[in-house]
């Protein structure tokens, strides 16, 4: 796929999940979550690219094994689209906090997204290391019960069963498609630093270890909140 048809991609990409974000406008809200619309529709334009990404990068795999032998230069057209479509939803994503969050509650956010649209570029614009991208966007199979367990907590459902379970299911898949898949990729490109150009190198190195971080940091939070504060709360019920 050529430099100027995944331009398009990226901008079609863009596009779409501006029209999700304007659907979602349309569609009931819950009550609980009107006193903040606009962090509903976004997390759940999230929610819906996690959904579309994850079994789209699982999907690359399956249908063209032979990359998984090479990260750098082998890939189909099909895992070029995917991640060309996920440098259009995190340029979306960027404006959509820009235009409607002040910027100390959303840097944090912004930043990742700029570290990540700056590697996936990479790759998209190169026509190289394809794979690789697309092995870091099984990030997003977890992703789909970050962004659940957000809605929910808008949804003011944090005590239900559904609840409970996700965040269990969160749990497990963010220790194993961030946290492990993360490592591994560092792995990776350590071992293969001498068939990657130092400019490309340096970035994705970088870039992984400010991800890396990120995640790690998310992870205590998620630990905290949902587990340990729970397991406290439940321990005040029982001396009672």
């Amino acid at each position: 796929m050529d430099i100027i048809f995944a331009f398009i991609i990226t901008v079609l990409s863009f596009v779409f999940f501006g029209l999700v974000n304007r659907i979602l406008d349309r569609l009931p809200i819950p009550e609980s979550a009107l006193r903040n619309t606009w962090k509903w529709k976004n997390i759940s334009t999230s929610f819906v690219h996690s959904c579309i990404t994850a079994t789209w990068a699982v999907s690359c795999f399956y249908l063209h094994p032979q990359m998984a032998e090479d990260l750098i230069s082998t890939h189909s057209d099909f895992s070029h689209a995917l991640v060309a479509v996920s440098v259009g939803y995190f340029l979306h994503d960027i404006v959509d906090m820009i235009t409607h969050q002040k910027l100390q509650k959303s840097w944090e956010l912004l930043f990742h997204h700029v570290v990540v649209m700056t590697c996936f570029g990479i790759s998209v614009f190169l026509c190289r290391y394809v794979g690789f991208a697309v092995v870091a966007l099984l990030v997003e199979i977890n992703s789909i019960f970050l962004h659940l367990r957000q809605v929910l907590l808008l949804a003011s459902l944090s005590q239900t069963t559904i609840y409970r379970l996700n965040s269990m299911v969160n749990l497990g898949t963010y220790v194993v498609f961030r946290i492990l898949t993360l490592a591994w990729m560092t792995r990776w490109l350590v071992l293969n630093r001498d068939n990657v150009p130092l400019l490309s190198y340096t970035i994705g190195s970088l870039g992984m270890a400010i991800i890396t971080v990120m995640n790690i940091v998310l992870f205590g939070r998620l630990l905290r909140s949902d587990f340990l504060k729970a397991s406290r709360e439940v321990k005040r019920e029982k001396d009672k």
